[in-house]
């Protein structure tokens, strides 16, 4: 449930966060510790951008959210290797990728936010 100050992207990374940790717990035990921790940790590093972001003053704000895109990016790549090493399935990708997609313009539309907001101070 969202409370009136959350940013609605900060709910909605939280939701794919937990799809994505669950998909990760269900991969092969020697994947998991190779591949899985590096999907599980972007994953939970942009959940702590978000966070930080959410209560930064505006100009921390937008190297926050520029890191949340650089991340973002990352983490499309690795779920892109996932999938090519048949660690989540075709379905699961392409809900990964909507997830990954929505979030990314949300981040980049906070992102233009705050930016044409620090220009008026």
């Amino acid at each position: 449930m969202q409370k009136i100050d959350e940013p609605i992207l900060l709910v909605k990374w939280h939701e794919t966060a937990n799809w994505l940790l669950d998909r990760v717990d269900s991969f092969p035990k020697n994947q998991r510790f190779i591949f899985g921790t590096r999907l599980a940790d972007r994953t939970l590093g942009i959940l702590e951008l978000l966070v930080e972001a959410a209560y930064s003053p505006r100009k921390r704000k937008v190297d926050l959210l520029r890191q949340v895109n650089r991340d973002l990016a990352v983490l499309r790549w690795l779920v892109r290797m996932a999938k090519e090493r048949k660690l989540l399935s075709v379905r699961q990708y392409g809900y990964a990728c909507e997830r990954l997609t929505e979030c990314g313009r949300m981040a980049g539309g906070w992102l233009k936010q705050v930016e044409a907001g620090a220009n008026i101070e």
